[in-house]
């Protein structure tokens, strides 16, 4: 928090979003408790005043948005904000269901500390595809605009070029009735979940089949291993001969690979699922995670320059590349698509299947008490490695060459 005399200008050259990602407050130096809340995801600034009440209660009024509250005026809504709450009045005592979007958000997302940085991108949508309704109390989203928005947004996004239109509007409008359920547990009178209305409207959602067609998986192979640049050539062969997700593969560090026993782990925060995720090698993995190996330089196996994570986060460049050279278009989720369509053609258990990609086993009572370990989908796995091998038209190690290396 920082404090400055609050003009026009000043507030104009306040950073957002913020660069550290994190709401930034600064205070007025005229006007105690007084200030302008910059968001630290989006480019919205907003007035607010902040106070505590009797009984060591802090409470802080959102009095609405800098681009549309004149300052003179907010400030003339602060002094009368504050001078109810120097009384010792609350001012969002009684007022049921006068709590906005934007404080349902922040609540939310200040509650909620366990959600995972995928599923938190998604509640950034409320702030980009919901703007006009973030500073309007939730009483006052009908079903109606709810309606009209999950329509007209399907259209917006695809009209820009997109194709994902559908699946956003649908997320969308799934994350504000989250938000809403949330803030009806604390608020009632804010009434029933307007995205109701979308029970027998939402867009279907698309079962994608996209896969590296066996009869092009050699030349998908060989676009691959002619990649200039060995570390995104390694990655993407990590995903085909892995099934791993795409940010289980580029996440992956040196200190969740253990050589001796020949085995790998991604730990259940780095999971779709959230379970830890103990895997066998096969020869493929091994070699390849062997001639990657760092000397203790790099924590990720799969390092990159670009971005703050420190891996590689955005795959999209290198299927382009590898789709113009071999003509197979593909994303990393087709990638592990195509290991799981492999690996049914190899007759392998279906648990060892479900397994090897950290779906869930089964709903019945027996299926929760299978444990399959890292030894036990050893098998399973090199059979499905030897599958990929052959349609990539890699060629077998003869025995005498293996026997040489032995020695």
């Amino acid at each position: 928090m920082s404090k400055i005399k609050l003009t026009a200008k000043a507030i104009a050259k306040l950073a957002a979003p913020d660069p550290s990602g994190k709401q930034k407050l600064t205070w007025d130096t005229e006007l105690t408790g007084f200030g302008v809340l910059c968001s630290g995801v989006t480019s919205a600034k907003s007035f607010i005043v902040q106070r505590e009440l009797p009984g060591r209660r802090t409470r802080r009024v959102t009095l609405g948005p800098v681009n549309v509250l004149d300052l003179d005026e907010a400030r003339t809504r602060a002094k009368a904000v504050l001078a109810d709450m120097y009384a010792g009045r609350d001012p969002k005592a009684g007022r049921r269901g006068a709590m906005t979007l934007r404080q349902a958000l922040n609540r939310y997302l200040e509650a909620r500390k366990d959600l995972r940085p995928a599923t938190r991108r998604n509640y950034s949508l409320i702030e980009r595809y919901l703007r006009p309704w973030i500073d309007r109390p939730l009483r006052e989203i009908t079903a109606d605009m709810v309606e009209a928005r999950h329509r007209s947004l399907q259209s917006e996004i695809e009209a820009g070029g997109q194709y994902s239109g559908e699946t956003t509007a649908n997320v969308t409008m799934a994350t504000l009735r989250a938000l809403w359920t949330f803030a009806l547990e604390r608020e009632p009178g804010i009434g029933p979940n307007p995205v109701s209305r979308l029970r027998r409207q939402w867009y279907p959602k698309r079962v994608r089949e996209r896969i590296v067609p066996a009869d092009k998986m050699a030349a998908f192979y060989s676009a691959v291993t002619a990649m200039a640049n060995p570390i995104q050539r390694d990655y993407l062969l990590m995903m085909l001969f892995s099934g791993l997700r795409r940010s289980e593969a580029a996440s992956l560090t040196w200190s969740c690979i253990n050589f001796r026993e020949r085995t790998f782990c991604i730990p259940g925060t780095r999971t779709k699922s959230g379970r830890k995720l103990d895997l066998p090698m096969t020869d493929f993995v091994h070699d390849l995670l062997v001639a990657r190996r760092a000397p203790g330089k790099e924590a990720f196996v799969f390092p990159s320059d670009y971005g703050a994570a420190g891996y590689i986060t955005q795959p999209k460049t290198m299927f382009e590349r590898v789709g113009k050279s071999c003509g197979v278009r593909v994303s990393s989720h087709d990638l592990r698509r195509t290991f799981v369509t492999v690996a049914e053609s190899c007759d392998i258990p279906w648990a060892a299947l479900k397994a090897l990609v950290n779906h869930r086993q089964g709903s019945d009572v027996t299926s929760g008490y299978v444990q399959l370990t890292a030894e036990r989908l050893r098998e399973p796995a090199q059979r499905v490695c030897d599958r990929l091998k052959e349609l990539c038209g890699i060629a077998p190690v003869a025995d005498d060459k293996v026997r040489k290396l032995r020695r």
